[in-house]
């Protein structure tokens, strides 16, 4: 079996046939890397099964996605191996958009198209297989979004359509009101921040037949680096847990615990070290029972279950 058909991909929505790896490689901290260095993270993930790509227009100061299509100019065939993610909607304080200096949400068509149009410029890439809005907007008229993704999609910019940290309310006020699809919601849940479990995020992704995509699985690293009560704790567990999976690595196991969930949830993880790819990979193998599972949340939630 050739490596890259060793871990399958995940139809986001009924409504769509994007599909997406299981595991999608977040290049948020994307920095000034030379092409050819790049080009290789993206070979070692694609020969693995990690196919999907996720940025932003913000990101690294509006200038993560340039690095990414240095390397997609330099081989411009990897395009159609892989599916490239971005997210508008989010203007940072100081940037070029904001008259005052702050930094604020804009949804508006004319903001999402011309960050549409600059995204696919930096990336070197006629379309994007998926937009989300980056943030729910306060001042978000849904029939402007809808108009908006329906030029978009119809011009061949943007395939699909999603939002990112929306709330069940923010997600069913949007999509009764559009012809649009949207077909995820990327939110943040980890074993540190276990909130979608209880708030109806989750549920409302299992009731809207969606996947959600994860932010942060791995707490941004705190996992590893915090030193509160509550990082002790799920260690401690995770790494009494990884000991009964053939001495696994515990972010292995803090990624299993997500992919456990029945929403099918899809982490992002933000690594280019070649060997967090590979264990990330790794965790997709891991089956947790029940209790295992639980034995985590308790130890995150600091208390019993009720």
């Amino acid at each position: 079996m050739h490596a890259s058909n060793k871990m399958e991909k995940l139809n986001l929505s009924p409504a769509s046939e994007l599909a997406l790896s299981k595991i999608v490689l977040g290049l948020w901290r994307l920095n000034n890397i030379p092409a050819n260095e790049l080009l290789e993270i993206l070979h070692y993930s694609i020969n693995l099964g990690i196919t999907s790509f996720d940025e932003a227009d913000i990101y690294g100061g509006y200038r993560s996605q340039e690095y990414l299509g240095r390397a997609l100019k330099a081989e411009p065939s990897l395009r159609h191996a892989i599916q490239l993610v971005s997210k508008a909607g989010v203007i940072l304080p100081g940037s070029v958009f904001t008259k005052s200096g702050i930094g604020y949400y804009k949804t508006t068509q004319q903001h999402i198209t011309q960050s549409v149009e600059k995204t696919l410029g930096d990336m070197n890439t006629d379309y994007l297989d998926l937009l989300l809005i980056h943030r729910p907007n306060p001042l978000m008229v849904p029939e402007e979004l809808d108009a908006v993704f329906q030029k978009l999609k119809k011009a061949g910019k943007v395939l699909h359509f999603g939002v990112s940290n929306f709330t069940s309310n923010q997600f069913d006020m949007l999509t009764q009101r559009m012809e649009t699809p949207i077909i995820t919601n990327q939110i943040e849940l980890s074993v540190l921040h276990t909130t979608p479990l209880n708030d109806g995020t989750l549920d409302n992704c299992i009731k809207n037949q969606i996947k959600p995509m994860l932010w942060s699985p791995l707490a941004g690293g705190a996992l590893f680096t915090g030193k509160t009560e509550q990082i002790h704790r799920v260690n401690g567990v995770l790494a009494e847990i990884a000991r009964e999976h053939y001495n696994a690595a515990i972010e292995q196991i803090a990624l299993a615990w997500l992919l456990k969930h029945p929403s099918n949830a899809i982490p992002v993880i933000g690594t280019l070290n070649k060997e967090r790819i590979l264990s990330a990979i790794t965790s997709t193998h891991i089956e947790l029972t029940d209790e295992q599972w639980f034995r985590i949340l308790i130890a995150s939630q600091g208390h019993p279950m009720a």
